[in-house]
């Protein structure tokens, strides 16, 4: 047991890869058992989780080994180049490890139906999560790197093999704008491991030494903000984030949405303020504005979509403009409501996109405009449906709501025209989800879909989780709020003194 206390995060990052290993080790007549494997290998991290929930120590804040960061594993991994194999959490990472934790599991439960190459299916997604659960615990940047990069490749062939008619463009267009993010972030990468003496990629060091990279930190801070902007992705560079939805399959667009979209913003929080505060709080006006921008083009292009997980797609790029805008003010309410949104984001588009995958699976289309009255054949699946869109469009009483107000009132203390124009999203919001809900679900019931099957208990098992984080974060998300407060409090002293 002690063995595993000291070896938790390593354990989270390497069981799914394990699985992997184990799947593509296994011959092609054992199909079936792929999926439980699959569902085993993602289960274990989740319950891993709740132990570093439970153990977290919530009043320890700070950017070093010996203050802020937990559950540290260190040992040298190539010592020729000081890289070093460094894992470790803080507030700020805890959240985004649970939420991926989480998506998992319920991925490979929305994946069940998937009868294409189940051994190259599910041993992509477990080395996927193998990925994520590597960045968000890194914190060597060469480290932190290679996990990053290693998400690249499963995501394209997830895409494009088993994605829809416009596969292969979505893959490659998401692949190359990622690609280019990536390099930027490299060369960054080197200039900070050649300007420190003893040379290292210790993100820990490169923060406590960040004096040294003010001379070109302007530039080093707006490379780096390309490559994490491409991630969340932020105005103009979010072109590839509606494609890769449309064509990826159902448990492909949560992880993307839920999880991928995440890494952008935690880049920016965990490297760019950190090891660049002077570049950061230059820049603080510029992010609030590229947030608000987020938030109102991202809002009208919902409106306009004719598909409903193009509208889905479009929602995260508005909702992920409040997690900018909380980023940029400098308050404890912004930054605390910036990273809630983030994870709150994630439960809801999750949803969103699980939702939108069934309708999918028995109507064979996506097209608004082609349903119509299903509440009276499906009123299970629109009662959820329903739920999710109040959730989205941030109703008191549900988690979004909570992170959307503390962005606005840490924003509005130095941002105030920028968040008068922000708070147009929330009216551009309610107008595409309840416009949506009218024309899928009110009306007379189109002939063809009388037959139309309900919701079933697996789907309904892979969205309940969702359901209650939702309801129960909405009414008291001081759990949360504990978890992250004092690193972010921290995180903000740095930056904005």
């Amino acid at each position: 047991m002690e063995l595993i206390n000291e070896h938790l995060l390593s354990l989270m990052v390497f069981l799914p890869l394990i699985g992997a290993m184990l799947i593509v080790l296994l011959p092609k007549s054992s199909e079936q058992s792929f999926k439980w494997i699959a569902c085993i290998t993602t289960l274990l991290p989740l319950i891993l989780a709740y132990k570093i929930f439970v153990l977290f120590n919530r009043d320890v804040a700070g950017l070093s080994i010996n203050q802020g960061f937990q559950f540290v594993e260190k040992f040298s991994w190539i010592p020729a180049f000081n890289i070093e194999y460094f894992l470790g959490i803080d507030g700020l990472s805890i959240l985004m490890l649970l939420l991926t934790a989480l998506l998992c599991p319920l991925c490979i439960l929305a994946s069940w139906n998937i009868n294409k190459g189940l051994k190259g299916y599910f041993s992509l997604f477990l080395l996927l999560e193998t990925g994520m659960m590597g960045v968000f615990c890194s914190l060597d940047f060469f480290l932190f790197y290679v996990f990053w990069e290693v998400m690249l490749l499963p995501m394209y062939f997830l895409i494009g093999v088993w994605g829809g008619p416009r596969r292969e463009y979505a893959a490659i267009k998401f692949f190359l704008y990622t690609l280019v993010g990536s390099v930027l972030m490299l060369l960054v990468m080197l200039y900070f491991y050649f300007m420190t003496e003893p040379h290292t990629f210790d993100i820990t060091r490169l923060i406590a030494e960040h004096k040294n990279f003010l001379g070109f930190g302007h530039i080093l801070w707006f490379a780096l903000y390309i490559g994490f902007a491409i991630k969340i992705p932020v105005f103009p560079f979010h072109t590839w984030l509606p494609d890769a939805h449309v064509e990826a399959p159902t448990a492909i667009s949560v992880i993307l949405a839920g999880v991928l979209l995440k890494m952008g913003a935690y880049g920016i929080l965990r490297i760019s303020y950190p090891i660049l505060p002077e570049a950061t709080l230059y820049f603080s006006t510029f992010l609030a504005i590229m947030g608000v921008i987020n938030i109102v083009y991202g809002a009208l292009c919902a409106m306009a979509q004719k598909d409903l997980k193009k509208l889905v797609a479009y929602s995260s790029i508005s909702h992920m403009g409040y997690v900018l805008l909380g980023m940029a003010s400098f308050t404890e309410e912004g930054i605390n409501g910036a990273v809630l949104q983030m994870f709150n984001h994630g439960t809801i588009t999750a949803m969103l996109f699980i939702l939108v995958g069934v309708v999918y699976d028995r109507a064979h289309h996506r097209e608004i405009d082609g349903f119509g009255g299903l509440a009276s054949r499906v009123p299970v699946y629109t009662g959820i449906t329903a739920f999710a869109f109040f959730a989205g469009l941030g109703l008191p009483g549900l988690s979004s709501f909570v992170s959307e107000v503390l962005v606005l009132l840490g924003a509005f203390q130095k941002f105030t025209l920028y968040t008068i124009i922000a708070g147009t999203g929330i009216i551009l919001g309610a107008a595409y989800f309840l416009w949506t809900i009218q024309r899928v679900f009110l009306g007379k019931l189109d002939a063809k879909y009388a037959e139309l099957p309900d919701i079933n208990i697996r789907e309904i098992l892979s969205l309940a989780p969702l359901v209650v984080i939702v309801v129960v974060l909405g009414v008291y998300p001081q759990p949360v709020l504990d978890l992250m407060k004092a690193s972010l409090g921290y995180l903000n002293s740095v930056v904005g003194g």
